[in-house]
């Protein structure tokens, strides 16, 4: 398989396979998605039509978009160059303003064809909600079916006591890699609530007409919004953005997936009796909280974040208890309370006789909703900071609603008991008092740093982070815990662990900054194990954190629970994705075995991002590939950027999501997936190794060859990403990238998707799989071995959203022909290998749905990168004066919102 093919032939094999593949697409297009896109792709050209008969300078801007549309098409079905040139002098003909315009409409395209295949998704979920009965509507990736296989295996009862720990823990990450404006994403919610409404069966040709006028409206707004921010988001701006996501989703998704969960283990029974559904989320963010790297995030933006999802959480509880309350209008006579409930009331008229009086006058004779009524008014007292009637933690809150709740069991009302009542104790229990519990995280070097200008600050010349603000941040972590409770701001995460000592210094820091260990924060220090190193040495740094008083003292007062970090960003750009696939599976195993050997109850930490070369891919099928007890009922995952708006955005959507996460850790812990993934592990060992060593070879061959940084970005927009205003954090650490140790993670990905060549997702494979060279060896690990089967399958994702015609003309752009021949040549090697293994003729044959979504896109992607290799082509000349680099600058700025968007795919 590494006959070199003629490059022509190798184009025409390519464009026949995406001719074909495109022609499939069409064909298996679902009717109700083709009229959504159509109509929105009308309304927009209505817009642009519009737009530029309106304006003398703008007129045949509809027309132009059309012209390159169809021109990118030609350019998929035809293999010869000329099409694809046609396309390029079509670009190189535009005005600069029109260019910028052509880009604008491409990316608005892609915003609508996204809603409408969002669309069709949620069609999808409620047609399956409504095709059977309940009991019979459970997806074999469903709760119920995980847990009805786990009790197959290890009996009811146990079942039930595994299903009480289930944890899933999200994570939300202020790491840039949302391109969107949030302007953008508000227009395009309201365009998917209109075009949500066309779907009621009732709507009639009236207001089907208002929709439409609506629909017009919408776009004209979004097409008219600039699509670029003017200036960086501050740290407060993205917890603003975190905040309307729990207004639009979280607040009420996380207990539709608890109730929804429950109905499909009781059955009938449900709502009329105790859930068997726990609360299983915690909400987690770094938002306002991450500080590696960010001097943007000070000790008082900390404090500040903290404090603004405290006032949205307890507006949110106040608000559903006093609903509740408001409809507990059931009379004594038919319902009489217990005494405890008796003696609640009475304690709450100790507090505050006003609050109680103004609830008996409104429920006279309806002691339920008098209490309930009562605790609402508590909770409007904490969020004011009411110290005499405010509650001190949530866990005074649950036990209060779980009074009120056991009373109405107590004299036969269960579904007032288990109805809204119990949602809103799942609330309580799910977010507590602040929302989401603020993580801090910094760097390991800030620490020891800090320790030594304590020591001696004159020996201290330069400081990467003043060290009177990183004890602050600890001061601030004690004032939140002392006004929100612990829970609000205990994760303590240390980036870049290297030894135990690196986790020691938090604690010494903690002692300074609070004059002793008796006034300092609680902690729970977390070390990150980040590069390929640091995963291989993580076993022997956390045998000896043990040993680490303060540690020792934590786990005693957790029941000895503790949690470790995985980085996935930086092991893959040291030893490229096959080889950091392995090394995080094998580290995930040996930091089990450890945690097993010294009775440690343990939370692996998966700081997974949207690329694939960041760990990205279906989380549910990763969680099933882990290794036996890495999982242990609790998945904690990093969520970050545009991964945020596409999994929780839209609350259908959300659902689907948490319930497939929330099987997936469920049906971990079953002996029979523990066994296959031990089994496998060990049958594939030899395999394992030799496509690490070869992959890793392959990477590094590439990555350190001399001079590779800067020919990087050359031929990547990987300077200009970091002008987007998409994030208060910096790009790089640096000023300059001269090697690979200078730029994050995240731009790293961002700049090989723009060139529409993913090499963070796949380089390596190929080479790796070619050394093997034994088809029937690798077919046999693809259908047995659930890591390597995840591997191949994200790989083939990644590789469908490349495209070589456009990839070589980026690679052009550097002075280093053997490198962007390596890199060619590696592609056409893996997604050779790729297609063996899996038995297709062409990427993404067995996956319909994806398949069809890509295959779409991808000529409407090749319109933008075209446009932004106009503007590349212009800055990377060096010839342009000050005034005159405005222009493609804004013009690639453009483009890499529209590429992000068609791609669905970012950091």
């Amino acid at each position: 398989m590494t006959h070199t093919e003629p490059q022509a032939h190798r184009d025409a094999q390519q464009s026949a396979q995406a001719q074909h593949s495109r022609a499939a697409a069409e064909h298996e297009i679902p009717e109700a998605m083709r009229r959504d896109v159509g109509l929105l792709g009308g309304l927009l050209g209505q817009v642009l039509t519009e737009y530029g008969n309106a304006k003398e300078d703008s007129a045949g801007l509809y027309e132009d978009v059309e012209k390159l549309r169809a021109l990118t098409i030609a350019a998929i079905e035809d293999p010869s160059e000329e099409t694809l040139a046609s396309a390029e002098a079509l670009v190189e003909s535009f005005t600069a303003e029109r260019a910028k315009e052509v880009a604008r409409a491409f990316t608005c395209y892609f915003l609508l064809a996204n809603l409408a295949e969002e669309q069709h998704r949620v069609r999808t979920l409620r047609s399956r909600d409504g095709e059977l009965p309940l009991q019979q509507q459970q997806p074999s990736d469903s709760v119920a079916a995980a847990f009805q296989h786990l009790a197959d295996e290890v009996g009811e009862g146990e079942a039930e006591r595994r299903l009480k720990e289930l944890r899933f823990h999200p994570v939300l990450t202020a790491h840039p890699t949302e391109a969107r404006r949030n302007a953008i994403t508000a227009s395009v919610r309201r365009i998917g609530t209109l075009l949500d409404e066309r779907d009621d069966p009732r709507i009639g040709a009236t207001s089907l007409a208002r929709n439409t006028r609506d629909l017009l409206e919408e776009i004209d707004n979004m097409w008219r919004t600039a699509q670029l921010r003017v200036s960086n988001p501050s740290p407060l701006d993205e917890v603003r953005t975190a905040l309307g996501v729990f207004d639009a989703s979280f607040s009420s998704v996380f207990t539709q997936a608890y109730r929804r969960m429950d109905d499909w283990l009781q059955g009938e029974r449900a709502g009329a009796t105790a859930p068997k559904a726990p609360a299983f989320i915690r909400l987690g963010s770094w938002i306002a909280g991450d500080r590696d790297g960010n001097p943007n995030v000070t000790a008082t933006i900390t404090r500040k974040a903290v404090a603004q999802a405290a006032d949205r959480v307890l507006t949110d509880l106040e608000r559903r208890a006093r609903a509740v309350g408001l409809s507990l209008t059931l009379d004594e006579r038919y319902t009489p309370p217990t005494s405890k409930l008796n003696g609640l009331w009475n304690q709450l008229k100790q507090l505050s006789e006003e609050l109680t009086t103004t609830a008996a006058e409104h429920s006279p004779g309806e002691p339920h909703r008098q209490v309930l009524l009562a605790i609402a008014g508590r909770i409007e007292a904490t969020r004011e900071r009411n110290a005499d009637l405010a509650y001190g933690v949530p866990q005074e809150l649950v036990e209060d609603l779980k009074t009120v709740q056991s009373s109405l069991a107590s004299a036969g009302a269960p579904r007032a008991a288990y109805g809204d009542l119990q949602e809103l104790i799942w609330q309580v229990e799910t977010f507590g008092f602040h929302l989401a519990e603020l993580e801090v995280r910094q760097h390991s070097a800030v620490h020891s740093q800090t320790l030594q200008w304590l020591k001696d600050p004159a020996s201290v010349e330069k400081m990467a982070v003043p060290g009177e603000e990183v004890l602050e941040t600890i001061r601030a972590i004690a004032s939140v815990q002392q006004r929100y409770g612990v829970d609000a701001c205990r994760r303590y995460i240390v980036s870049f662990t290297q030894s135990a000592e690196n986790l020691a210094d938090v604690y010494q820091l903690a002692e300074a900054a609070l004059d002793g260990p008796e006034n300092a924060p609680v902690l729970d220090v977390i070390p990150l194990f980040e590069t390929y190193e640091d995963l291989q040495n993580a076993p022997r740094i956390l045998e000896e954190a043990l040993r680490t008083p303060q540690l020792q003292a934590r786990l005693e007062q957790t029941g000895r629970r503790m949690e470790v970090m995985l980085g996935y960003s930086d092991s893959s750009k040291d030893v490229g994705p096959v080889a950091a696939t392995l090394a995080l599976y094998e580290a995930q195993e040996k930091i089990a075995a450890w945690a097993l050997e010294n009775d440690i109850t343990l939370t692996q930490f998966h700081g997974r991002g949207g690329a694939l070369g960041r760990g990205g891919g279906p989380a549910n099928r990763a969680i099933l590939a882990q290794p036996p007890h890495s999982v242990d009922l609790r998945f904690k995952v990093t969520e970050q950027g545009e991964v945020i708006s596409a999994r929780y955005g839209n609350p259908e959507i959300a659902l689907r999501h948490i319930e497939q996460v929330a099987a997936a850790t469920l049906m971990a812990s079953a002996p029979s997936v523990e066994r296959r993934n031990a089994e496998a592990a060990q049958r594939f060992a030899e395999l394992a190794a030799a496509l690490d060593s070869a992959s890793r070879e392959r990477f590094h061959a590439l990555v350190k060859a001399e001079g590779f940084a800067p020919w990087f970005a050359q031929v990547t927009p990987q300077d200009e990403i970091g002008l987007l205003a998409i994030g208060s954090r910096p790009a790089k650490r640096g000023l300059s990238v001269e090697s690979l140790e200078d730029l994050r993670a995240i731009p790293w990905n961002f700049a090989w998707s723009q060139a529409r060549i993913n090499l963070t997702g796949w380089y390596g494979l190929g080479t790796a799989l070619e050394s093997v060279n034994n088809l029937d060896l690798l077919r046999q690990a693809y259908a047995e071995w659930p890591l390597f089967r995840a591997l191949i399958d994200n790989i083939e994702m990644s590789l469908a959203k490349t495209d070589r015609r456009i990839a070589r003309r980026y690679l052009a752009l550097g002075d280093r022909d053997e490198l962007a021949e390596a890199v060619l040549q590696e592609l056409d090697l893996t997604e050779r290998w790729v297609l063996a293994i899996t038995g297709q003729d062409r990427l993404l044959q067995d996956h319909r749905v994806l398949g069809r979504a890509v295959q779409l896109r991808n000529p409407y992607v090749d319109a933008l990168s075209l446009l932004q290799l106009r503007a590349l082509k212009k800055l990377r000349a060096g010839t342009l004066s000050d005034e005159e680099i405005t222009d493609p600058r804004n013009l690639l700025l453009i483009t890499l919102k529209g590429v992000a968007a068609g791609l669905q795919n970012t950091g």
